[in-house]
């Protein structure tokens, strides 16, 4: 297979237990991010990698395949290179799983700056939509060089401004990071097993061992209205976007 999409979903979040299976109009979370995910074209197939039997009986339930992962990884990063090792394929994608209305289109994109040979690691951004985004702790900032290669993540606002910062959001340097990661294979197997790197740990964000480590991640710069959900309140809002059409 040329390149897969996987899924990583577990039970024991901190901020929100058993998010994959709350309902959001009717449907559980990790549904959504299944169903959508198979609209993207250039996928030769779609798994959820979990290591909790309730969220692997709910995959079934809607004729999602599955596979069951070890407890103990660190990050989603972790439990993809573990699918990797039964899954032959060439690239692997890391769908969020709280990502209920991520864009096929979002995918389509980050997959092709690897697929092409650019980088070994890519992901996306999107513009900020206000103000109030920048200053979100739980949206996470992007910031890419001239040749749209990640300098930095953070859920801090940056860059730091000694000038009024401006009005349009559009006129940001930095972008509110998607979560989604293509990697070679060979690139998942190595960065899942460095040890968690210093920044990684100060941020929670796991893509930060890839770039201590010297890893390059290339952005793709899309249009997406999706967003996380990492709070009860975050799935009441997507409540309201959905009640909104």
């Amino acid at each position: 297979m040329k390149a897969v999409a996987v899924i990583p979903a577990r039970f024991a979040a901190s901020r929100f237990p058993g998010k994959p299976l709350k309902l959001l109009r009717g449907k559980p979370i990790i549904q959504w991010v299944y169903e959508r995910t198979l609209f993207a074209k250039g996928l030769d197939g779609v798994w959820v990698a979990t290591d909790d039997s309730r969220i692997s009986a709910c995959v079934e339930s809607f004729g999602g395949k599955v596979i069951m992962t070890r407890p103990e990884h660190r990050s989603g990063t972790e439990r993809l290179a573990e699918v990797a090792e039964s899954i032959p394929a060439e690239i692997f994608i890391n769908v969020q799983g709280d990502e209920p209305l991520i864009e096929a289109a979002v995918i389509e994109e980050t997959l092709k700056l690897v697929e092409q040979g650019g980088y070994e690691m890519s992901s996306a951004i999107t513009p900020l939509v206000n103000s109030a985004e920048l200053e979100n702790r739980n949206v996470v900032k992007a910031i890419a060089d001239a040749k749209g290669r990640a300098l930095y993540f953070t859920r801090f606002p940056i860059p730091y401004s000694r000038q009024t910062p401006p009005e349009n959001p559009k006129d940001l340097i930095s972008f509110r990071h998607v979560g989604i990661y293509a990697y070679r294979a060979q690139t998942l197997k190595r960065l899942s097993l460095l040890p968690p790197s210093a920044l990684e740990m100060a941020e929670s964000l796991e893509q930060l061992r890839a770039l201590e480590n010297g890893i390059e991640i290339g952005l793709a710069k899309v249009h997406s209205t999706s967003f996380g959900i990492d709070t009860p309140e975050d799935l009441q809002r997507m409540e309201a976007v959905l009640a909104d059409g």
